[in-house]
């Protein structure tokens, strides 16, 4: 019964988020009419996330490549965006991944109460504090990709459930993730490597990951929404193209050797980290006042 509970909310909180956001545009006279390129950026984020590569790390580098916004703009508009998409995966998952439901409940709300958190801070941070984490944390993700292609993480174990000190650490790392994707931080690949670590089953990673973005992002994003702080037509695309993404990866193509493409989008952040911490440095630059 809770699993269903469980679903219905994220079903409610999805359409919640669009109206939501759909409001608050109207009510602050915002025009977002996204471009083609958005919508595209949206199928094809989406369709890689589905299949557990994530969806943050590859639009932050598309974002950084194609100069679409300034920088502070794009953690805004990745969790306004990717939030009605992941909805479904979440959907998708929750009901054909057994997992224990106090682990996969407890994980969720503390992702969510991170995000909470999160969101009000990073809504307040300067652009040059926006640049600096995001260009640490994309380096990170590269190298969270690398490592699971060079196989340097844990395999996982068979466990479906956490109990006693390591569910309350596993919580506790959650919490921090959800804060963490407030500044544009993916939190697929830091998930999936606790879980395994912690030896359940990898597969398990997928409804705690996708449930965790399906509420947190929503809680996140309207903060964004409010303050203005985030692109609205590459939201918008974000979301249309992603939708379809997500069900054509979830029910037509299942599953990839997506080896390759963890290795092109290592690239790809990369070159969006080093660009962004060249930013941040230039911006530094622009500050110094000669004596």
């Amino acid at each position: 019964m809770t699993r269903y509970a469980l679903l219905a909310t994220f079903v409610l909180v999805g359409v919640w988020h669009v109206w939501h956001w759909l409001i608050l545009e109207r009510a602050r006279g915002v025009a977002g009419t996204p471009r083609a390129v958005d919508v595209a950026i949206g199928f094809v984020t989406n369709f890689f996330d589905a299949l557990g590569i994530g969806s943050f790390a590859p639009t932050t580098a598309l974002y950084k490549f194609l100069k679409r916004m300034p920088d502070e703009e794009i953690p805004g508009t990745l969790n306004v965006g990717h939030a009605f998409p992941t909805t479904f995966e979440a959907v998708i998952f929750v009901a054909i991944v057994q997992i224990d439901i106090v682990t996969l409940v407890a994980m969720i709300a503390a992702s969510v109460a991170g995000a909470l958190l999160g969101a009000g801070i990073v809504t307040r941070l300067p652009r040059r504090a926006i640049q600096l984490g995001m260009g640490a944390a994309l380096l990170i993700a590269a190298s969270l990709f690398i490592a699971r292609n060079l196989e340097w993480l844990p395999a996982g174990g068979a466990a479906l459930a956490l109990s006693g000190g390591t569910l309350v650490f596993a919580v506790a790392v959650n919490f921090v993730l959800g804060v963490l994707m407030m500044l544009g931080v993916g939190l697929y690949a830091p998930c999936l490597i606790l879980v395994s670590l912690l030896g359940m089953n990898p597969l398990a990673a997928f409804p705690i990951m996708m449930g965790s973005c399906a509420l947190l992002q929503p809680a996140g994003g309207a903060r964004f929404v409010r303050a203005g702080r985030y692109n609205p037509a590459a939201a918008r695309g974000l979301t249309l193209g992603g939708i379809p993404g997500v069900l054509i990866a979830a029910f037509i193509v299942k599953s990839l050797p997506i080896e390759w493409l963890r290795w092109l989008v290592s690239v790809a952040v990369i070159y969006a980290a080093l660009m962004t911490l060249r930013s941040a440095w230039h911006a530094t630059r622009a500050q110094v006042v000669p004596t």
